[in-house]
């Protein structure tokens, strides 16, 4: 049975937590290392040589935007930029307002708590949050019935860095009280081409120029894709007897993971494929895509469609999903009568989407 004293090491402990080695290894350490995102770091940078030279702990930091784009990377980059510790949990972990008491009581001054995907975090344990946050005083309830008590407990100034794939689900009470919201967006091809650079000299892994951009043309315009990608190029090379990767040979790699050149996998495929063939190009809700591809509704909104959209292959309209001329195009099919009809529907807004898009037309589920 797991106690209180027990709790921060089974809630937190960057140094202990259980990381993939090689991803830790292709982190950046420092602001200046870190690649793309320049808006963000110029700011980053500013905040935490004011805070420095204050002597004060950093305002609280929110991080949003789509997954693997380096939200724990900076997080960790700005305690060691401001030289103080640094503590990592997620928020479905934080399940009590005790469990979010022994993060906060083990926090010495000015240091760094992130909290991943916080908007999954206990409404219960929100509340008590608020006060941590603006006041550095915790405020807990003792005990049950008639001899419940309230106590108050002082905290010293920290820093909570939190991390979000899914801004809108954040409360606006909590999402108010940081001071530094920050947004990250996909890479381009050039800045995955240094990272991936940058990968194959901590790999030791000699990547022709040519090669690189390969691996970051089908990187999604994700850093931690592009990490992943590298390494399984460095595998097949390995077997091979490759000593040298060019774009030839990553080129065969990549091919044999079942990557195209847009850096579509056979997951993509297959959903751009159902809404052509099963639904004439849409409009088609999200639910009834995940029934005909045998996906959570998660899988499909967060790890599916962003890049879809990003290419331009995918429209989020009211009514459903609908695919574009270029998905048409993608896919070498003709658009039907009925899909060239929905290309003009606006884009949806998310509440909007979620309200329609499950509708009877175009394959809902009504």
């Amino acid at each position: 049975m797991t106690t209180d004293d027990d709790a921060p090491d089974r809630l937190v402990d960057a140094e202990r937590a259980p990381e993939d080695a090689g991803e830790t290894s292709l982190r950046p350490q420092t602001l200046d290392d870190f690649t793309g995102q320049q808006a963000v770091r110029r700011n980053l940078k500013v905040f935490i040589e004011a805070a420095r030279g204050r002597g004060e702990a950093l305002d609280h930091v929110l991080l949003f935007g789509p997954p693997g784009l380096g939200k724990t990377t900076l997080a960790q980059i700005v305690a060691r930029e401001l030289g103080v510790n640094f503590r990592a949990t997620s928020g479905p972990v934080i399940a009590k307002a005790g469990d979010l008491a022994a993060l906060l009581t083990n926090l010495g001054p000015r240091d760094v708590l992130f909290i991943d995907e916080i908007h999954r975090l206990n409404p219960a344990v929100e509340e008590v949050l608020y006060p941590a946050m603006e006041d550095f005083q915790l405020d807990l309830i003792i005990g049950e019935g008639p001899s419940a008590r309230s106590i108050r407990i002082d905290l010293p100034p920290f820093t909570l860095v939190a991390a979000t794939t899914r801004s809108g689900l954040i409360t606006r009470p909590l999402r108010e009280r940081f001071g530094i919201p920050l947004r990250l967006e996909f890479y381009s091809p050039e800045e995955l081409t240094g990272i991936v650079r940058r990968g194959a000299r901590l790999l030791d892994l000699d990547l022709t120029e040519d090669g690189a951009a390969e691996i970051a043309r089908r990187a999604r315009g994700t850093p931690r894709v592009a990490g992943r990608l590298l390494r399984r190029v460095r595998d097949f090379a390995s077997v091979a007897g490759s000593g040298r990767v060019d774009a030839e040979i990553a080129d065969a790699a990549l091919t044999r993971l079942d990557i195209d050149s847009r850096g579509l996998d056979s997951m993509d495929r297959r959903y751009l494929g159902c809404i052509a063939e099963n639904y004439g190009g849409g409009p088609v809700g999200a639910e009834t895509l995940g029934a005909a591809l045998g996906e959570q509704r998660d899988v499909i909104e967060e790890v599916i469609e962003p890049y879809l959209m990003q290419q331009g292959l995918l429209q989020r309209t009211p009514r459903g999903r609908v695919l574009s001329a270029s998905g048409w195009r993608y896919l070498g099919l003709t658009p039907t009568v009925v899909a060239a009809a929905q290309l003009d529907l606006l884009p949806a807004d998310p509440l909007d989407d979620d309200m329609l898009e499950d509708g009877p037309v175009g394959g809902g589920n009504a």
